[in-house]
């Protein structure tokens, strides 16, 4: 930490001034943490909750996603035979002394102080504040050798796209979330469920033990904490003992450099059909015309729904599935586009199973932040954050049965589409209806076997909101049993029709 402060003069400047942000920056999160003292009992336990798991949540999201290097990498210390258990044990030691460690000791010292101004014991709040700093701790150990062991990838834009993608998923809905929830001057109910179920998590156990409502309540979360740092402590353990008995593999920047996703993703049959996939469905503008439309399709069908009478409040929650829907049909005939280069997949053996799966990376990538986005934006136009579960099960109902179905669908109906470099909005001369069946029969497919989990959403709709779960949980294993079915189907079918799917490429 000292040997951070040292090296040429603007080294030590930038270093110097950082350094003086993150204490002004810790001196008033401490403050502010002091003023709960001032706040209910029940405000500072459900804040506390949400807070501590938000910053225990990082200690294991921040090394990968920042491709930080550790210092106290244990192959560092290989060249001279350590022994693993002691390394291990000195390493975890050390790990206390780091300069995020240290904020989080000085805020949660804060709040030990505003946990006993509350009324909690000195004991609960000194076992809270030693598992909470463990916990942390022991996660940005195990995700940092976790990291040694997996070749990072260069941080290249398609790294970054994906960081992107991941932030929107996560960070969107729980900003759309909080915006929507009434506080008038209390604590919204909503926040309160979440601090009770985070308290039995391992994130947020350790933090939730001072201020639990009842004896019982504090004890399973001690419970939930201590396990939790047995299990990280014992994978620590283990992982330095892998580190220092295994050799890694050299990388070779410079061959792999300007490679795009293929750098990215893992160098396997699967690994390689997704960079494909992804290369052309960023770039090729019969694809890109394709995605752009599926959301403005969406919205704009909202309006003949608002102008005849329907509520707005209804009308919001139509967008969502339609996405849905259309983003699980997008690839019911991704071999057509291909064109004459599918003889790639056929020629170099790759089995059925790593080409379907890889051909739906793209979608995936793209439908996941667009859903995470649009389903929570749509309950908070419509007002009622118990319907949010229905509406993400009628979500996945559709995406993942379109999915499962296009996998079929795109080797045993394929038609043909406008090749690669001509206008999308050129279509080729059809003899046949093949291309309208196929299209068909995935979209009808996709609204049946979706249909339970539309039942129950209009249930809750209408009536109980507790049908809510009900069409979240069928709306998944509908969709996650139609998606294995779809894909091991599409699998089978495509390594048995190589030759007829050849012929069909040479022909269009």
């Amino acid at each position: 930490m000292i040997g951070a402060l040292r090296g040429d003069r603007d080294h030590v400047l930038r270093r110097s001034v950082g350094v003086f942000v993150l204490v002004s920056v810790t001196v008033f999160a401490a403050v502010n943490v002091l003023a709960l003292a001032d706040s209910g009992r029940l405000t500072t336990a459900v804040v506390t909750v949400l807070a501590g798991s938000a910053v225990t949540l990082g200690f294991a999201v921040a090394p990968p996603v920042t491709a930080s290097v550790d210092p106290l990498d244990p192959r560092r210390f290989g060249v001279v035979g350590p022994e693993p258990r002691p390394l291990a044990a000195a390493l975890l030691l050390a790990g206390f002394l780091s300069v995020p460690v240290c904020v989080v000791l000085v805020l949660s010292i804060s709040l030990a102080v505003v946990w006993t101004a509350h009324g909690a014991a000195v004991g609960a709040s000194i076992v809270s504040v030693v598992l909470g700093l463990a916990t942390c701790v022991l996660l940005a150990r195990v995700s940092m050798a976790l990291g040694t062991l997996v070749r990072r990838p260069r941080q290249s834009r398609e790294l970054l796209g994906v960081y992107l993608v991941a932030v929107l998923v996560v960070v969107v809905p729980v900003g759309i979330f909080l915006g929507s929830l009434e506080w008038r001057g209390a604590v919204p109910p909503q926040l309160v469920s979440a601090a009770e179920v985070l308290a039995w998590t391992p994130v947020g156990a350790a933090w939730s033990i001072a201020l639990a409502p009842s004896a019982s309540a504090a004890t399973g979360s001690i419970v939930v904490a201590v396990v939790t740092v047995l299990l990280l402590a014992a994978a620590w353990f283990a992982l330095v003992r892998v580190l220092l008995t295994t050799t890694p593999r050299p990388v070779t920047v410079r061959e792999r450099a300007g490679l795009g996703w293929f750098a990215l993703l893992p160098g396997t049959p699967g690994g390689a059909v997704a960079a494909r996939s992804l290369s052309y469905w960023f770039r090729d503008r019969r694809y890109v015309v394709n995605v752009v439309v599926v959301p403005i399709a969406a919205v704009v069908s909202t309006l003949p729904l608002i102008v005849a009478g329907v509520p707005v409040e209804l009308a919001v929650l139509l967008p969502a599935p339609i996405m849905a829907l259309f983003l699980g049909w997008l690839p019911h005939n991704d071999l057509a586009y291909d064109s004459t280069a599918l003889w790639m997949h056929i020629a170099s053996g790759v089995r059925g199973l790593p080409d379907r799966l890889g051909r739906l990376v793209p979608v995936l990538l793209i439908a996941l932040p667009l859903l995470a986005v649009t389903v929570p934006l749509a309950i908070a136009i419509h007002g009622r954050w118990a319907f949010a579960p229905a509406l993400a099960g009628v979500c996945a109902a559709l995406l993942l049965s379109g999915l499962g179905l296009s996998s079929v669908a795109s080797v045993i109906a394929p038609y043909a589409v406008s090749r690669p470099g001509d206008s999308p909005f050129q279509q080729p001369q059809r003899t046949g209806s093949g291309g309208v069946v196929a299209q068909g029969l995935v979209m009808v497919g996709a609204l049946l076997c979706a249909a339970p989990a539309f039942w129950f959403a209009w249930q809750a709709v209408a009536s109980d909101t507790a049908d809510a779960l009900l069409a979240l949980w069928t709306g998944l294993g509908i969709g996650a049993a139609v998606f294995v079915a779809g894909v091991g189907i599409g699998a089978v079918q495509f390594e048995r029709r190589g030759t007829r799917l050849m012929e069909f490429a040479e022909a269009t």
